[in-house]
């Protein structure tokens, strides 16, 4: 794995995870286990981005370096709506039993379902611009794509240590969910102007 790849992995592990981090030092415990499961009960709609991220990446590399820009296009266009329509079924699933699978936690856990609604609208964001990240990495855009998850970390965490000591669980969802939106349209942004594709569920391909 060459350095920039690793950085990426490095900033989004610290992307997802920061904002529980930030919350245990203004709030209680329990807020912050509340949070905790509510973030984690979403992670299978992360799993469909994964799924289908493991199953195309090495396609992108593959077309790439055999020159075939039409099929790496038609590959892209196909992961993109499969992450993204995968996702929104999962969301949906997700949020119609939500309250349930709060509840296993205990009663109070049940508080937590609204901030699943807040959320998985970032996770949807993430979704509409399907597995771009590994694009940019199979295509050598690896460093591009570390400035725009250390971008999005930096963001994340200003945002936590701004908004949390005034709502709590609440603000740390909308710093997260804000940071994942930027993330998502710098990943479009820069996809668009160094490789010239249009990465998103809906438009021209």
């Amino acid at each position: 794995m060459s350095l920039p790849i690793f950085i990426v992995e490095g900033f989004y592990l610290l992307l997802t995870n920061a904002d529980v981090v930030i919350l245990q030092y203004f709030r209680t415990p329990d807020d912050v286990a509340v949070y905790y499961a509510a973030a984690k009960t979403l992670a299978l709609i992360a799993f469909v981005h994964f799924a289908v991220s493991a199953a195309v990446a090495h396609r992108f590399s593959e077309y790439h370096v055999a020159g075939d820009r039409k099929r790496l296009k038609d590959i892209l266009a196909h992961s993109i709506r499969w992450t993204f329509w995968g996702s929104l079924a999962a969301s949906v699933v997700l949020l119609a039993v939500g309250r349930p699978l709060l509840s296993l936690f205990g009663a109070r856990f049940v508080e937590g379902y609204h901030l699943m609604l807040i959320l998985v609208a970032s996770l949807m964001a993430r979704a509409s611009v399907g597995p771009v990240e590994r694009l940019l990495n199979m295509l050598g855009e690896q460093r591009a794509c570390a400035a725009v998850y250390a971008t999005a970390f930096a963001l994340n965490v200003a945002l936590c240590i701004l908004l949390i000591p005034h709502m709590g669980a609440e603000d740390a969802a909308l710093s997260i969910s804000t940071a994942l939106v930027v993330k998502s349209i710098l990943l479009f942004v820069v996809t668009r102007r160094r490789l010239g594709f249009h990465v998103f569920v809906w438009g021209r391909a």
